[in-house]
């Protein structure tokens, strides 16, 4: 069982979290390895047909740790100006709509015609700009141990979770904390 398998994310931060963590640090796998892979993973998740190259894989591998780092932050840890860098420059080229429906709701999304990185990045903002509005996004988070740094959904009633999971991460920190005590 990968860590994040017990608390995964609800609607619509499923892509969020699938994305950041189609890499385990721990295991040093990578399942974004190829462009076929990213245009896989795109399918995989409602964005059919897209297309990447070398060039593009890197920017979405800096976006997938941008995200990790946002995460992180969820749990106090501050986003590196670096991160928000990469996230400004990417989300300048995905550009959202606002949906009106029937019943008067509202909605960004992205802006039709989008191909390869600003398609995937403006489905992300979309996303995330969802869960804002639910309140669930300050609960993906990145654990705090920095061998796993494994996104997952914080479902504990205060929302101060730490780890992944606590049978992992939590009792290897608990362990060591004990050790260094004695």
């Amino acid at each position: 069982m990968q860590p994040g398998e017990r608390n995964p994310a609800p609607e619509p931060l499923v892509v969020v979290q699938d994305l950041v963590n189609t890499v385990d640090l721990e295991l040093e796998k990578d399942a974004l390895r190829a462009p076929a892979d990213l245009s896989t993973f795109c399918s995989d998740h409602g964005l059919p047909g897209l297309r990447f190259d070398r060039d593009d894989l890197a920017q979405v591998l800096t976006l997938r740790e941008a995200l990790r780092d946002v995460c992180q932050a969820h749990a106090g840890v501050d986003v590196p100006a670096t991160s928000l860098a990469v996230l400004d420059r990417l989300l300048a080229d995905a550009p959202l709509a606002l949906a009106l429906s029937a019943d008067g709701s509202a909605m960004v999304r992205p802006v039709d015609g989008l191909r390869g990185v600003p398609a995937l990045v403006a489905r992300l903002a979309a996303d995330i700009t969802a869960a804002v509005t639910a309140g669930t996004w300050p609960r993906l988070k990145a654990c705090a141990a920095d061998t796993c740094r494994w996104v997952y959904y914080d479902r504990s009633p205060a929302g101060r979770s730490r780890w992944c999971t606590m049978s992992l991460c939590g009792a290897r920190n608990k362990m060591r904390r004990y050790r260094a005590s004695s």
